[in-house]
């Protein structure tokens, strides 16, 4: 991640096309936060980021429909690496064959694991799945055809299993 969208900080305010979800939204811009204006209204919400302006902060200010009559499909796809992989020693890895036949791979020199790492990774990669998912399925009940689909990848492993091959 870029280090300038590391130090951005993110907002979604809900019901915010007036009163105190609109002076929240205001208030979060003015302070460089880059904020997800929501409403159930479309026309409303976009009125809301247009009275914005005249602050100065549409640039931060992004409107978003927020009422779902119904939702089809879910993809769960956020979420968090259980690990911290050391980029130099990989790279040195990969030079020297990693991931070929006979290559011993001391994973524990390219990859750190701790209990901190592990429970944020099992609070967004399970817990957060299963809260969007609880949170949004009245929605997916009222579709003829609803799916979850939950994605992740290797980066969500607690520990990696070497294959066959001797990685």
């Amino acid at each position: 991640m870029a280090e300038a969208a590391k130090s951005q900080r993110y907002a979604v305010v809900t019901g915010a096309n007036k009163g105190v979800g609109f002076a929240t939204v205001r208030q979060l811009a003015s302070n460089g936060v880059l904020v997800v204006l929501t409403a159930r209204d479309e026309k409303r919400g976009l009125e809301a980021v247009d009275k914005l302006k005249e602050f100065g902060l549409s640039d931060l200010v992004f409107f978003h429909q927020l009422d779902f009559g119904k939702l089809d499909i879910l993809v769960n796809n956020a979420g968090v690496g259980g690990t911290i992989v050391d980029p130099e020693a990989m790279r040195a890895a990969a030079a020297s064959g990693l991931g070929k036949e006979g290559v011993e791979v001391n994973w524990s020199e390219l990859i750190t694991q701790t209990y901190e790492l592990a429970e944020e990774c099992v609070k967004s990669n399970y817990f957060g799945a299963k809260k969007m998912t609880k949170a949004l399925l009245p929605f997916l009940q009222l579709s003829n055809t609803p799916r979850i689909i939950n994605l992740t990848s290797t980066m969500a492993a607690l520990k990696l299993w070497p294959n066959k091959r001797s990685m």
